[in-house]
């Protein structure tokens, strides 16, 4: 799957889903663009998990078309989303590692289970990635010897391996320290301006959007960039939240959206 700059990373169109009798999305529908990040706020239980899973194909909306790149995954038979699916990175809450595997051989795993066979082709890889996320001197522990920050690098690190142009990233600093969790968001505006890497983020930290809407990365740290003034051009990365109540698309829009609206439900889900 190549990636179209023309089109929408990802597009929801009127997308309406239910389990039994509750009903989890009604009529969502949203656009990410090519390098733009999508922050999903809301309650629990509001839609956002499922958003992602419906991303990725694991569940088939009621109604509706979810585009990748411009192709509508609906349709597809779940065989057939092995070549989307390749181009997409998953980042789980708690890291989901596989504990009775090494570092190497969990970031290693995504590579072997897409069909590559040679080690002198896959070690220079997980390597590359451990580096990338700062974690290559963790390639030989297990899982358990490392810390919590440690174990959510080392799922960005397996997420990256097969290169995707899509990252999801499901409450990727929860249950983190603030010094963690801003590791962690360190990494995620790298991967987007260093990789140009797609993002759409569950979260329930407002500040994480904040982060990613207002800074950019360089080496090692990440560094304010300052609003447009004088009317010139928006210099700030390309950030926009959805916020989802009771299933449906509540806001969408700009950090400075955000902040100057009046609407209470909005307000309230801010302090």
């Amino acid at each position: 799957m190549e990636s179209q700059p023309n089109t929408p990373a990802v597009e929801f169109r009127n997308v309406s889903l239910s389990f039994d009798e509750k009903q989890v999305l009604a009529g969502v529908s949203f656009q990410l663009p090519h390098g733009g990040t999508l922050m999903l706020l809301g309650a629990a239980g509001s839609g956002k998990s499922v958003i992602l899973k419906s991303v990725v194909g694991l569940i088939k909306p009621d109604s509706g078309d979810i585009l990748v790149d411009g192709q509508n995954l609906v349709p597809i038979p779940e065989p057939q989303l092995g070549p989307f699916r390749k181009r997409m990175g998953i980042v789980f809450q708690e890291g989901a590692l596989f504990d009775s595997l090494s570092v190497y051989e969990n970031v290693a795993y995504p590579l072997r289970e897409a069909g590559e066979k040679d080690e002198i082709e896959i070690e220079p890889r997980v390597r590359e990635v451990l580096g990338f996320v700062e974690m290559e001197h963790a390639i030989e522990k297990m899982p358990a010897e490392l810390s919590g920050g440690m174990r959510r690098r080392v799922s960005v690190a397996r997420a990256i391996v097969n290169q995707p142009d899509l990252m999801l990233y499901d409450s990727p600093t929860a249950g983190l320290d603030p010094v963690t969790a801003n590791t962690i968001m360190i990494l995620i505006a790298k991967l987007r301006d260093v990789n140009q890497v797609s993002s759409i983020v569950v979260t329930h930290r407002l500040q994480d959007g904040y982060v990613l809407s207002n800074f950019k990365y360089s080496p090692q740290t990440l560094a304010l960039v300052p609003a447009a003034t004088n009317g010139g051009p928006q210099s700030r990365p390309g950030t926009r939240f959805l916020l989802l109540r009771d299933g449906r698309v509540y806001f969408d829009g700009t950090t400075e959206k955000l902040t100057e609206t009046g609407d209470e439900y909005v307000r309230r889900f801010l302090v």
